[in-house]
């Protein structure tokens, strides 16, 4: 395949159809899927650069709802499903399981980038699927709230962290000691939790593309 194929995709999730958008680029080495945070969506501005660079390096990447349209609706009167953790982390395992299933990337190792509550319901699906996540990245995540699923985790995680952002630094190495896969916390100096400054977020995006790139082989 010489050209990038992009697509529109809808997830089955145990009955919840969940929206998202599929890039694959040509000769690609991997896929990563994003969990996003808490309140956001497949729309969310700093995950699709992210996407961008690393469908420049030869990742595909599929962005999808953790949420269907219907709960996204309730979601922002109540607040009610962007911190139900374990229906998240259920929905980001549905996820690998579709893209093992999808002619497209079924042969592709998998990476899972997860910002805020997104990273725990990352490394939970990681966890619960260890032969088929390769790679995982946190951006300004809540690795913490992944509980007792941190000590199965087997896929080498990144965990990226503003340096202005000090809780959520505390946060992150409190879940890191709980790991006992290969780990790392990169703290970017100067930047607030959405990484807003200026060149902050291609940094993140930069980092993540390295960590992807080097971990995501076939057959890992």
């Amino acid at each position: 395949m010489d050209e990038t194929h992009t697509a529109d995709i809808v997830i089955d999730s145990r009955g919840t159809l969940l929206e998202g958008a599929l890039t694959v680029p040509p000769h690609c080495r991997g896929i990563v899927a994003f969990a996003h945070g808490s309140g956001s969506s497949r729309f969310s501005r700093r995950n699709q650069q992210v996407a961008h660079t690393l469908n420049d390096s030869g990742l595909a990447t599929l962005l999808f709802d953790l949420l269907s349209a219907e709960e996204n609706e309730q979601d922002v009167l109540t607040t009610e499903f962007r911190f139900n953790i374990p229906l998240l982390a259920l929905r980001m395992t549905d996820a690998v399981d579709w893209i093992s299933r999808n002619h497209r990337t079924a042969q592709l190792p998998i990476g899972l980038f997860g910002a805020s509550t997104g990273a725990a319901a990352a490394l939970i699906a990681a966890a619960k699927r260890p032969q088929q996540v390769s790679a995982v990245v946190s951006r300004g995540g809540r690795p913490d709230l992944a509980g007792d699923d941190l000590r199965r985790v087997r896929a080498p995680t990144l965990l990226i962290v503003g340096g202005w952002d000090g809780q959520v630094i505390t946060l992150n190495q409190m879940a890191a000691r709980r790991l006992e896969c290969e780990h790392q916390i990169v703290i970017v100096p100067e930047a607030t939790h959405l990484f807003e400054e200026p060149g902050k977020l291609e940094e993140v995006a930069r980092l993540a593309a390295d960590w992807f790139c080097t971990r995501l082989k076939p057959g890992r």
